[in-house]
């Protein structure tokens, strides 16, 4: 597709001209910008441009999509008309981020933090997936799992086994070298954080609970004070704590150590005060608080499971919109890591499908070629996991097949919640999710996947005839 200079003018003019923009950058497939005002923003007229599939705003960002291979000439264009200075993606957001309330700026902190990280998780749990696949009793052989009857597949699955782990076993050192750089210290002291908190001289967190029945955890003596040796394997919260308190000694301390000295004694410092706060108190403390965490969750699904899987896949979506569901991946890798499994992240991958299945509706119903063409792609990219162009490029724009896709997502998540589907770990939020799914579950999830899919197609394309404003 071509650049045409009125197609680029009438973006910067869709959004409140130039003087409306603070400052604008751009990703992979999208502008992004930091605006003014942004009830200046005329939509309908930006979505009607060609070059234009979709627009949102989201963590203080007004984002444009674009696409892939033009929006940089788009980009470029625009800065070429308005004479807008080049921004980085860091000053978008330090600029986005001065509009945002307490809450807002917590959940972009998380955001941030856990983002980075994610492929690594991601891609360890379709790993372990496999390794469910060729290690699950009954899914090939009746009571016997695959490398039981080849067993010269065993050691092959030990070792996938083993990469796939790794991400779960050093989590703590990933989301050190992530938080200690979001919150402005030095990655490498973050990495030695996280990994000092799961260091092999330390009681492995999965034993602490059979350690302390038997009264054995083993304990260091600091002048009479008891401190528990034991490590936090797959915790998030005492890592998160300890390290915002690492960045923010290691600040303190370059500001009031001479240059001369800052590197025999800035980070040695800052590592033995975290270290010692972090075993002391950061690490039981927030311990204990991810434990009633989960085991909130744990009440809740145990007890009402109908209404906790319902709730969760009817609001997941709008948790979306708003960035609230990135308050969710910690408290799925302390289930995770409490309790064997996840059951909040298969309604994940249900919501996820079921946005993909309102939009690919849609196409059907659609009469414009552009609208087509948007709800198909948008389609393909929810069912494997990405569903903001699906629900900020048609599916939130017309309403009705957002709405139907919560319905869809809430009566599958319902569904498999009430049968007691898990997963061992995070993978890709979509058709291919079933990979993280205990093996044992898989028939529950299917049926659930199953409803995500042709309930929400349904109700989108029934709703749409009715109101017929597809065109």
């Amino acid at each position: 597709m071509s650049i045409s200079k009125q197609s680029v003018e009438k973006i910067v003019e869709s959004v409140g001209g130039k003087e409306n923009i603070v400052a604008a950058t751009h990703c992979v497939t999208r502008l992004r910008f930091a605006l003014k005002d942004e009830s200046k923003v005329d939509k309908e007229t930006l979505e009607s441009i060609d070059l234009v599939k979709g627009s949102f705003s989201a963590n203080g960002q007004f984002q444009v999509v674009i696409g892939q291979g033009l929006v940089d000439k788009v980009y470029n264009e625009m800065v070429e008309l308005t004479g807008i200075g080049r921004a980085t993606k860091q000053e978008i957001k330090d600029a986005a981020e001065a509009k945002l309330n307490p809450l807002q700026r917590a959940i972009k902190t998380l955001a941030d933090i856990f983002i980075p990280i994610l492929p690594a998780i991601v891609t360890a749990g379709l790993l372990m997936g496999i390794n469910n696949i060729l290690t699950g009793q009954g899914i090939f052989y009746e009571n016997k799992s695959f490398v039981e009857v080849h067993k010269e597949w065993a050691d092959f699955a030990s070792i996938i086994n083993l990469i796939a782990n790794t991400a779960f076993v050093f989590l703590p050192g990933l989301i050190g070298w992530s938080a200690v750089t979001k919150f402005g210290g030095s990655p490498l002291l973050g990495i030695v954080l996280g990994l000092m908190l799961v260091h092999p001289d330390l009681l492995n967190a999965w034993g602490w609970g059979a350690a302390k029945e038997e009264g054995k955890i083993p304990v260091w003596n600091l002048f009479g004070l008891d401190v528990q040796k034991v490590g936090y394997q797959g915790q998030v919260l005492p890592v998160l704590v300890a390290s915002y308190v690492l960045a923010k000694t290691e600040l303190f301390l370059r500001k009031r150590i001479p240059d001369a000295f800052q590197l025999l004694l800035v980070a040695p410092l800052s590592l033995l005060f975290t270290g010692f706060l972090a075993f002391i108190a950061i690490g039981p403390i927030t311990f204990a608080i991810g434990n009633g965490i989960t085991s909130v969750f744990v009440s809740v699904f145990h007890n009402v499971p109908a209404i906790g899987g319902l709730l969760y896949g009817a609001l997941y979506a709008p948790l979306v919109v708003t960035g609230m569901h990135h308050t969710f991946l910690p408290v799925d890798l302390q289930l995770i890591t409490n309790t064997g499994g996840t059951f909040l992240w298969p309604i994940l991958a249900l919501s996820n499908i079921a946005q993909g299945s309102a939009a690919l509706s849609m196409m059907f119903l659609a009469k414009d070629e552009k609208l087509k063409g948007l709800s198909f792609t948008s389609a393909v990219s929810a069912y494997l996991g990405i569903t903001e162009p699906a629900m900020f490029g048609v599916n939130l724009r017309f309403r009705y097949p957002f709405i139907s896709a919560m319905i869809g997502a809430a009566v599958g998540g319902m569904f498999i919640t009430l049968n007691k589907v898990i997963a061992a770990s995070i993978g890709v939020g979509g058709l291919p999710g079933f990979l993280s799914i205990v093996p044992q579950k898989w028939a529950p999830f299917f049926i659930g996947m199953a409803i995500a899919i042709v309930l929400p197609f349904v109700l989108t394309f029934v709703l749409g005839k009715i109101r017929k404003d597809y065109n």
